[in-house]
Protein backbone atom coordinates (compact mmCIF):
# COMPACT_ATOMS: atom_id res chain seq x y z
CA UNK A 1 0.00 0.00 0.00
CA UNK A 2 2.78 2.41 0.80
CA UNK A 3 4.65 1.77 -2.64
CA UNK A 4 1.17 2.88 -4.12
CA UNK A 5 0.70 5.69 -1.63
CA UNK A 6 4.65 6.48 -3.14
CA UNK A 7 3.48 6.28 -7.19
CA UNK A 8 0.29 8.42 -6.40
CA UNK A 9 2.70 11.64 -4.66
CA UNK A 10 5.26 11.25 -7.10
CA UNK A 11 2.51 11.79 -10.00
CA UNK A 12 0.58 14.59 -8.01
CA UNK A 13 4.57 16.27 -7.23
CA UNK A 14 4.51 19.74 -9.51
CA UNK A 15 8.05 18.96 -9.62
CA UNK A 16 7.20 16.07 -12.45
CA UNK A 17 4.96 18.48 -14.49
CA UNK A 18 7.45 21.05 -15.15
CA UNK A 19 11.02 21.05 -17.00
CA UNK A 20 12.76 19.07 -19.05
CA UNK A 21 12.33 15.50 -18.71
CA UNK A 22 8.75 16.18 -16.85
CA UNK A 23 5.83 14.10 -17.53
CA UNK A 24 3.85 15.79 -20.21
CA UNK A 25 7.32 16.22 -22.18
CA UNK A 26 7.79 12.68 -21.32
CA UNK A 27 4.53 11.46 -22.71
CA UNK A 28 4.66 13.37 -26.04
CA UNK A 29 7.39 11.79 -26.75
CA UNK A 30 5.85 8.25 -26.04
CA UNK A 31 2.96 9.60 -28.29
CA UNK A 32 5.40 10.49 -30.95
CA UNK A 33 7.65 7.52 -31.18
CA UNK A 34 4.33 5.24 -31.14
CA UNK A 35 3.06 7.27 -33.77
CA UNK A 36 5.56 7.03 -35.97
CA UNK A 37 6.37 3.35 -35.40
CA UNK A 38 2.46 2.58 -36.46
CA UNK A 39 2.89 5.08 -39.34
CA UNK A 40 5.61 2.82 -40.95
CA UNK A 41 4.58 -0.40 -39.79
CA UNK A 42 1.13 0.24 -41.64
CA UNK A 43 2.70 1.18 -44.63
CA UNK A 44 4.16 -1.88 -44.96
CA UNK A 45 1.42 -4.31 -43.47
CA UNK A 46 -1.84 -2.82 -44.45
CA UNK A 47 -1.30 -2.24 -48.44
CA UNK A 48 0.47 -6.42 -48.28
CA UNK A 49 -2.64 -7.63 -45.84
CA UNK A 50 -5.21 -5.95 -48.02
CA UNK A 51 -3.44 -7.62 -51.30
CA UNK A 52 -3.58 -11.09 -49.22
CA UNK A 53 -7.73 -10.86 -48.38
CA UNK A 54 -8.44 -9.26 -51.66
CA UNK A 55 -6.99 -12.07 -53.87
CA UNK A 56 -7.02 -15.20 -51.80
CA UNK A 57 -3.56 -15.46 -52.69
CA UNK A 58 -0.29 -15.68 -50.27
CA UNK A 59 -2.69 -16.06 -46.92
CA UNK A 60 -0.51 -18.86 -46.19
CA UNK A 61 3.06 -17.12 -46.40
CA UNK A 62 1.48 -14.29 -44.47
CA UNK A 63 0.23 -16.37 -41.94
CA UNK A 64 3.45 -17.91 -41.02
CA UNK A 65 5.39 -14.53 -41.07
CA UNK A 66 2.96 -12.69 -39.09
CA UNK A 67 3.08 -15.79 -36.46
CA UNK A 68 6.67 -15.96 -36.81
CA UNK A 69 7.42 -12.63 -35.95
CA UNK A 70 4.85 -12.29 -33.30
CA UNK A 71 7.16 -15.40 -31.62
CA UNK A 72 10.19 -12.72 -31.35
CA UNK A 73 11.34 -11.67 -28.16
CA UNK A 74 11.06 -7.58 -28.60
CA UNK A 75 13.61 -7.01 -25.78
CA UNK A 76 16.19 -9.35 -27.52
CA UNK A 77 15.41 -7.98 -30.96
CA UNK A 78 16.18 -4.38 -29.39
CA UNK A 79 19.47 -5.56 -27.99
CA UNK A 80 20.50 -6.81 -31.30
CA UNK A 81 19.56 -3.81 -32.95
CA UNK A 82 21.24 -1.52 -30.63
CA UNK A 83 24.27 -3.53 -30.13
CA UNK A 84 24.34 -3.29 -34.33
CA UNK A 85 23.08 0.64 -34.54
CA UNK A 86 24.21 2.26 -32.22
CA UNK A 87 22.71 3.95 -29.25
CA UNK A 88 19.79 6.13 -30.34
CA UNK A 89 15.91 6.18 -31.15
CA UNK A 90 16.14 3.98 -34.96
CA UNK A 91 17.08 0.65 -33.43
CA UNK A 92 13.79 0.80 -31.05
CA UNK A 93 11.69 2.43 -33.78
CA UNK A 94 12.50 -1.28 -35.80
CA UNK A 95 12.16 -3.49 -33.18
CA UNK A 96 8.16 -1.68 -32.61
CA UNK A 97 7.80 -1.98 -36.78
CA UNK A 98 8.60 -5.73 -36.15
CA UNK A 99 6.28 -5.70 -33.24
CA UNK A 100 3.59 -3.72 -35.10
CA UNK A 101 3.31 -5.46 -38.32
CA UNK A 102 1.95 -8.90 -37.42
CA UNK A 103 -1.49 -7.77 -35.96
CA UNK A 104 -1.99 -4.94 -38.86
CA UNK A 105 -1.48 -7.63 -41.51
CA UNK A 106 -3.77 -10.03 -40.07
CA UNK A 107 -6.40 -7.52 -39.40
CA UNK A 108 -6.18 -5.84 -42.70
CA UNK A 109 -6.64 -9.40 -45.01
CA UNK A 110 -9.22 -10.50 -41.98
CA UNK A 111 -11.02 -7.60 -42.76
CA UNK A 112 -11.33 -8.10 -46.78
CA UNK A 113 -11.59 -11.84 -45.96
CA UNK A 114 -15.01 -11.02 -44.07
CA UNK A 115 -16.59 -9.58 -46.88
CA UNK A 116 -19.23 -11.58 -48.60
CA UNK A 117 -18.14 -13.38 -51.91
CA UNK A 118 -21.52 -12.65 -53.64
CA UNK A 119 -21.66 -8.81 -52.30
CA UNK A 120 -18.34 -8.73 -54.29
CA UNK A 121 -19.71 -10.70 -57.35
CA UNK A 122 -22.67 -8.31 -56.97
CA UNK A 123 -20.32 -5.39 -57.03
CA UNK A 124 -18.46 -6.77 -60.67
CA UNK A 125 -21.49 -7.96 -61.86
CA UNK A 126 -22.70 -4.19 -62.08
CA UNK A 127 -19.63 -3.08 -64.12
CA UNK A 128 -17.22 -1.76 -61.05
CA UNK A 129 -13.26 -2.53 -61.86
CA UNK A 130 -11.10 -4.25 -59.20
CA UNK A 131 -9.96 -1.18 -57.46
CA UNK A 132 -13.53 0.61 -57.29
CA UNK A 133 -14.52 -3.18 -55.74
CA UNK A 134 -11.70 -2.60 -53.44
CA UNK A 135 -12.18 1.05 -52.43
CA UNK A 136 -16.08 1.27 -52.25
CA UNK A 137 -17.01 -2.64 -51.29
CA UNK A 138 -14.46 -4.38 -49.64
CA UNK A 139 -12.77 -1.35 -47.89
CA UNK A 140 -15.85 0.43 -45.69
CA UNK A 141 -17.48 -3.56 -44.98
CA UNK A 142 -14.07 -4.78 -43.98
CA UNK A 143 -12.82 -1.19 -42.04
CA UNK A 144 -14.36 -2.11 -38.66
CA UNK A 145 -12.68 -5.08 -38.21
CA UNK A 146 -8.98 -3.47 -40.36
CA UNK A 147 -8.87 -0.66 -37.39
CA UNK A 148 -9.43 -3.20 -34.91
CA UNK A 149 -5.85 -4.59 -36.14
CA UNK A 150 -4.56 -1.34 -35.81
CA UNK A 151 -6.34 -1.20 -32.59
CA UNK A 152 -4.38 -3.84 -31.52
CA UNK A 153 -1.12 -3.25 -32.82
CA UNK A 154 -1.00 0.50 -31.42
CA UNK A 155 -1.75 -0.63 -27.89
CA UNK A 156 1.36 -2.96 -28.22
CA UNK A 157 3.18 -0.42 -29.24
CA UNK A 158 2.48 2.04 -26.64
CA UNK A 159 3.05 -0.64 -24.07
CA UNK A 160 6.03 -1.99 -25.50
CA UNK A 161 7.55 1.79 -26.26
CA UNK A 162 8.66 1.97 -22.66
CA UNK A 163 11.60 -0.01 -24.07
CA UNK A 164 12.65 2.86 -25.74
CA UNK A 165 14.38 4.26 -23.30
CA UNK A 166 16.42 1.30 -22.64
CA UNK A 167 18.89 2.23 -25.41
CA UNK A 168 17.10 6.11 -26.20
CA UNK A 169 16.44 8.74 -24.01
CA UNK A 170 12.49 8.90 -25.41
CA UNK A 171 9.13 8.09 -23.66
CA UNK A 172 7.65 7.52 -20.30
CA UNK A 173 9.93 4.77 -20.31
CA UNK A 174 12.19 6.91 -18.76
CA UNK A 175 10.32 7.09 -15.26
CA UNK A 176 10.56 3.61 -15.23
CA UNK A 177 14.60 2.92 -15.84
CA UNK A 178 15.10 5.85 -13.81
CA UNK A 179 13.17 4.46 -11.13
CA UNK A 180 14.87 0.98 -11.05
CA UNK A 181 18.34 2.56 -11.37
CA UNK A 182 18.03 4.81 -7.82
CA UNK A 183 15.28 2.37 -6.53
CA UNK A 184 12.51 5.10 -6.55
CA UNK A 185 9.97 2.42 -7.11
CA UNK A 186 7.23 5.19 -6.41
CA UNK A 187 8.46 6.97 -9.48
CA UNK A 188 8.80 3.12 -11.09
CA UNK A 189 5.20 2.43 -10.36
CA UNK A 190 3.96 6.20 -11.47
CA UNK A 191 5.70 5.66 -14.85
CA UNK A 192 3.37 2.71 -15.25
CA UNK A 193 0.62 4.23 -14.35
CA UNK A 194 1.09 6.68 -17.17
CA UNK A 195 1.79 4.19 -19.61
CA UNK A 196 -1.26 2.09 -18.17
CA UNK A 197 -4.21 4.86 -18.23
CA UNK A 198 -2.26 6.45 -22.24
CA UNK A 199 -3.28 2.77 -23.09
CA UNK A 200 -6.52 2.97 -22.00
CA UNK A 201 -7.27 6.66 -23.49
CA UNK A 202 -6.17 5.27 -27.05
CA UNK A 203 -7.95 2.67 -26.67
CA UNK A 204 -11.44 3.79 -25.95
CA UNK A 205 -10.81 6.41 -29.29
CA UNK A 206 -10.47 3.20 -31.08
CA UNK A 207 -13.13 1.72 -29.84
CA UNK A 208 -15.46 4.36 -31.02
CA UNK A 209 -13.69 4.68 -34.17
CA UNK A 210 -14.36 0.94 -34.81
CA UNK A 211 -18.06 1.65 -33.91
CA UNK A 212 -18.25 4.91 -36.25
CA UNK A 213 -16.59 3.29 -39.23
CA UNK A 214 -19.30 0.65 -39.47
CA UNK A 215 -21.25 1.52 -42.99
CA UNK A 216 -24.68 3.12 -42.22
CA UNK A 217 -26.45 0.27 -43.76
CA UNK A 218 -25.01 -2.64 -42.23
CA UNK A 219 -25.85 -0.92 -38.20
CA UNK A 220 -29.76 -0.46 -39.99
CA UNK A 221 -29.59 -4.44 -41.21
CA UNK A 222 -27.87 -5.16 -37.72
CA UNK A 223 -30.61 -3.47 -35.97
CA UNK A 224 -33.69 -4.64 -38.33
CA UNK A 225 -32.32 -8.20 -37.14
CA UNK A 226 -32.37 -7.38 -33.39
CA UNK A 227 -36.16 -6.01 -33.98
CA UNK A 228 -36.98 -8.92 -36.01
CA UNK A 229 -35.35 -11.66 -33.51
CA UNK A 230 -37.89 -13.53 -31.29
CA UNK A 231 -37.66 -12.78 -27.40
CA UNK A 232 -38.21 -16.41 -26.79
CA UNK A 233 -36.57 -19.15 -27.60
CA UNK A 234 -38.78 -22.25 -30.13
CA UNK A 235 -37.92 -25.05 -27.09
CA UNK A 236 -39.57 -22.58 -24.20
CA UNK A 237 -42.52 -21.90 -26.72
CA UNK A 238 -42.89 -25.34 -28.57
CA UNK A 239 -44.73 -26.01 -31.62
CA UNK A 240 -48.04 -25.68 -31.46
CA UNK A 241 -48.63 -26.11 -34.94
CA UNK A 242 -47.86 -29.97 -34.74
CA UNK A 243 -48.00 -30.49 -31.10
CA UNK A 244 -51.02 -28.95 -30.43
CA UNK A 245 -53.06 -31.48 -32.97
CA UNK A 246 -51.74 -34.77 -31.45
CA UNK A 247 -54.08 -37.19 -29.68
Amino acid sequence: MNLFLDALAWLVDPANWTGPGSIPQRTWEHLWVSALVLVIASVIALPLGAIVGHTGRGREPAVMVSGGLRALPTLGVLTLFGIWIGIGLAAPVIALVILAIPPLLAGAYAGFESVDRRTIDAARAMGMRELQVVGKVELPLGLPIVVGGIRSATLQIIATATLAAYIADEGLGRFIFAGLKTRDYGEMLGGSILVILLALVIDGCFALTQRVVVPAGVRMTRAADLRSRPTRSRAATGRPDTEGNRQ
